[in-house]
């Protein structure tokens, strides 16, 4: 939305300024208030990373294992999901086709993947606190 209004007042300006050196003057203007607002966007994603990195610290230090253990298992879940959906479901369905059986079920790997995603961005961030040495093990 940013970058509408930042053209918006660019062809504004155009119209509204015919001297060069005042044009030159409120175009510096509108770039100046574009940058700032898009520096707050940032600053804004900026904090909410960081809140949800100390939600995320504060889960795997608690002791209770439903709490701690949801992103393992969600891991693992995707990995089961995906080695059904790659490896599994094609040899059953393969066998099935020799005994004239119908073909195994196909399950939405769509969905996996997409949580797998997130996931592993997180599994990245664990990387980076790894390499810098602050990981617990």
């Amino acid at each position: 939305m940013i970058p509408a209004i930042f053209e918006i007042g660019s062809k504004l300006i155009d119209r509204l300024f015919p001297d060069p050196q005042k044009k030159a003057e409120a175009q510096l203007e509108l770039l100046k208030l574009n940058q700032a607002g898009e520096f707050k966007q940032i600053e804004a994603e900026l904090a909410m990373n960081l809140a949800q990195t100390d939600i995320n610290k504060v889960e795997a230090a608690s002791m209770s294992k439903f709490v701690s253990w949801w992103r393992p298992a969600v891991g693992w879940v995707c990995v089961l999901g995906l080695t059904y959906s790659f490896l599994g479901q094609p040899v059953l369905s393969w066998v099935a086709s020799f005994f004239a059986k119908p073909a195994a079920p196909e399950i939405d790997t769509g969905t996996l993947l997409t949580l797998l995603a997130g996931l592993l961005g997180f599994g990245g961030m664990r990387m980076l606190e790894k390499i810098k040495g602050v990981a617990r093990d």
